[in-house]
């Protein structure tokens, strides 16, 4: 009985050993596949992207249309100097002859649709917008289904020693492996996460679109200035051409005055100082001439960057802007039409927006997020002997103490809030502004251009008169330049005032939105 007893401790003593040898080898053969089989993302929470402090695009150009009186005192009526300033991204241009021929003569409109295609200003805030579209889908990933697969081979050799896992045999002369393997498993699997609820995701992906929608609204918005960049340098280029033709027009004169005095004095009809004196004028007038062609090349390049044309002076402008009357718009309607059209206002009401769902997104951190995510595969030694395995989880996360990182999220997001907040009240200012200062400076330009006009019809009857009175010897040659000189200054006037009324209307019509859409009400070109 004793013996039969003895017998059985023993068969249970070593099948308890072989049992736990199997249990040890099945927990590391199921470690090692747990290795190569994924288990679904435990999420981490979501965090708010943050949004840089200033709101406002396009900050590397700038387009400006100034007119400002001309310091000191001039016999000239002219007291207004228009310019367009032009800045940064905006006075340059990607090479447009390879996609758009150009015939060597260039009007108005084409320039300013080459300018609308290959500026670099509306090309650099293009992809700008083009980058936020991305922004905004990969912020939309974490609210979408996240579906990967993988394929696996693993050849495996385990050591239970090294793992801490030692068995003492019962049986003399009998030793259990401590080396298990080599073996080898293939685990095919495809592995799916998908948020169900998660505020600061959902709330980052409506920052970033409406980040997106921003840029959309600034790439309008430097069509308008680009119009007004090109339009401008277009208008000055045709005021300089025009100052060109007055200056040679008056050498001409100048030139011929000498020479008429010259052959005077061979024969004792002037003096020599009279002579002296009318030569001093046309060498002026040369100079003048070569002045304002040197000008001229100069914007012609300028001009020819901005719309991607090679950068030289060898084309030529073929479109005259004459004098017209602005369009009737009183300034109301320019102010209504301003807040309501103009896109750079909408960009910054979006880019609230954006600010407002970051600063939620902050908050929501504190929230717990739901989600749930699986896998399913076949694993095994070969294909023919895999099975199917899956796990399913469901995961609730929630913040506890994050060492006060949501209570910094939440800090620059109100920080980026307020600022864009202040941004868009002083934008609205400047849209008034805008507006009130291109009505000023038309009803300034208009007056001018009267003036102007009938000065240069009293100067030319006055140098006339000069003349006669010179031929007939009732006096010297000092009246004659000084009313060439009046003549000249009047004819400068006129291209000039012209020049300013013109670009005045250019800046009201950018002022209220409509420069890119509208122009040819407001400019009288072909």
């Amino acid at each position: 009985m004793n013996n039969r007893v003895t017998k059985s401790a023993q068969i249970f003593r070593v099948g308890g050993t072989a049992a736990i040898l199997c249990l040890g080898i099945f927990v590391f053969a199921n470690r090692s596949f747990a290795q190569g089989a994924p288990r679904p993302n435990q999420s981490q929470g979501t965090q708010a992207n943050p949004l840089p402090l200033s709101g406002r695009s396009g900050q590397s150009g700038s387009v400006v249309a100034v007119e400002s009186p001309i310091a000191g005192t001039t016999t000239s009526v002219n007291t207004i100097n228009p310019t367009v300033q032009v800045q940064g991204a905006y006075s340059g241009g990607a090479r447009s002859t390879a996609k758009l021929p150009f015939s060597g003569k260039l009007s108005l409109r084409e320039a300013i649709e080459r300018g609308l295609d290959f500026n670099l200003g509306v090309l650099g805030l293009s992809y700008a917008a083009l980058q936020a579209q991305g922004q905004s889908q990969v912020a939309r990933s974490a609210l979408l289904p996240n579906l990967s697969g993988n394929l696996t081979e693993t050849v495996q050799q385990t050591n239970l020693r090294a793992a801490g896992i030692r068995f003492n045999s019962p049986i003399p002369g009998v030793n259990f492996p401590s080396i298990v393997g080599p073996f080898n498993y293939i685990d095919l699997r495809a592995s799916l996460t998908q948020s169900i609820l998660d505020l600061t995701a959902r709330n980052n992906y409506r920052s970033a679109n409406e980040v997106y929608r921003a840029n959309q609204f600034s790439v309008r918005d430097a069509r308008d200035l680009v119009v007004l960049a090109v339009g401008g340098a277009y208008l000055q280029v045709i005021a300089t051409k025009e100052r060109v033709k007055s200056a040679r027009a008056q050498f001409e004169t100048a030139n011929a005055l000498y020479q008429q005095n010259a052959q005077k004095r061979s024969v004792g009809l002037v003096a020599q100082v009279d002579v002296d004196r009318s030569e001093v004028e046309a060498l002026a007038q040369q100079q003048r001439v070569t002045s304002f062609e040197n000008d001229l090349a100069k914007q012609k390049i300028s001009l020819a960057r901005m719309t991607g044309l090679p950068p030289n002076d060898e084309y030529e402008i073929t479109d005259d802007v004459p004098f017209l009357a602005a369009p009737s718009l009183n300034l109301g309607d320019a102010l209504k039409q301003a807040f309501e059209r103009r896109a750079d206002l909408k960009a910054a009401e979006a880019q609230i927006r954006a600010a407002e769902h970051t600063l939620a997104a902050a908050r929501d951190e504190r929230l717990p997020s739901l989600s749930v995510s699986g896998d399913y595969g076949d694993i095994g030694t070969n294909p023919s002997q895999s099975h199917g395995t899956f796990t399913a989880a469901a995961t609730v996360h929630f913040q506890i103490w994050q060492g006060g990182r949501t209570e910094g999220d939440i800090k620059q997001a109100e920080a980026a809030l307020a600022q864009r907040r202040a941004e868009l009240e002083d934008l609205k200012s400047q849209i008034e502004g805008d507006v009130r200062n291109a009505y000023l400076d038309l009803h300034a330009a208009t007056s001018q251009v009267e003036v102007a006009r009938r000065n240069l019809q009293v100067t030319k009857e006055t140098l006339d008169l000069t003349r006669q009175r010179f031929d007939a010897g009732v006096t010297d040659n000092v009246e004659v330049v000084q009313a060439q000189e009046f003549l000249t200054s009047a004819e400068l006037d006129v291209i000039n005032s012209v020049f300013a009324h013109n670009v005045a209307k250019l800046s009201l019509a950018r002022s209220i939105a409509r420069a890119a859409d509208s122009l040819q009400q407001f400019l009288n070109f072909q």
